[in-house]
């Protein structure tokens, strides 16, 4: 059976999809995450790595080796748990209870029961950040659903009509409006049309695109930053579209 959130494309069974790397980060609520499948977050057909949300913090418990957070939103409950490393080079996140935070995460299933392992927890202060996550949540989803249509519905193929630099398209009125052809408007294209309120890391866009050598990749990712087309985001090694 292969059930779906909302209006769909949130599939709680995997399916076909579940056979494609894992990687991204997908804004969800706290109900789809624990009606997703076993086999990991997916989302019209793409399967991804890490989910954000923004939760209040009901409760929180400390032990030698980890901090729980208890998690709620207006859909349900979860727990994140988040470790402490044994040399004590990982500081505890100090996260007042009863304040809304932004969690980012992976999903383990315990014994029957979701789970958030934490990657990295914000507190936050501006209740337009919990709006802004609802809306980034519709947004992945409509997104998503775009993009599959994109896959499979006939004469969206382009292809056919790339020019020979590498199989990408020069005349592409946006990169002719942006001064980007080649291989630099086909990797600004992928951090423009990637789902993640993160945006995309370097190592996935270097996986993406493995016939561009690390160096020619931060020339291109240099010149974008400095033309102010993209921009970092939780660190150095993450990278978001200004126009996206």
């Amino acid at each position: 059976m292969n059930d779906s959130f909302g209006a769909g494309g949130f599939t709680t069974s995997g399916g076909a999809g579940s056979e494609n790397k894992a990687e991204g980060v997908l804004p969800l609520v706290i109900q789809q995450v624990l009606e997703s499948s076993d086999s990991g977050i997916t989302l019209f057909g793409h399967q991804y790595a890490m989910v954000t949300l923004v939760a209040i913090i009901r409760n929180v418990e400390y032990s030698s080796t980890k901090v729980t957070y208890q998690l709620e939103d207006h859909t349900g409950q979860i727990d994140a748990h988040f470790w402490i490393e044994e040399d004590g080079a990982t500081s505890t996140p100090s996260i007042v209870p009863q304040s809304y935070a932004r969690v980012v995460g992976s999903v383990r299933n315990q014994g029957g029961t979701k789970a958030i392992m934490i990657f990295k927890i914000d507190q936050i202060d501006s209740p337009n950040e919990v709006t802004t996550h609802l809306l980034e949540v519709l947004h992945s989803r409509y997104k998503g659903e775009e993009n599959s249509k994109r896959k499979t519905e006939p004469g969206l193929d382009t292809n056919a009509n790339a020019a020979s630099n590498g199989g990408f398209m020069e005349s592409d009125s946006v990169g002719a409006s942006l001064g980007l052809n080649g291989k630099q408007l086909a990797v600004y294209k992928v951090i423009k049309n990637h789902v993640s309120d993160i945006g995309i890391s370097r190592k996935e866009l270097q996986a993406k695109f493995s016939h561009i050598n690390p160096s020619e990749m931060q020339s291109i990712i240099d010149h974008m930053g400095q033309e102010g087309m993209i921009y970092t985001t939780v660190d150095t090694e993450h990278f978001f579209c200004v126009d996206a």
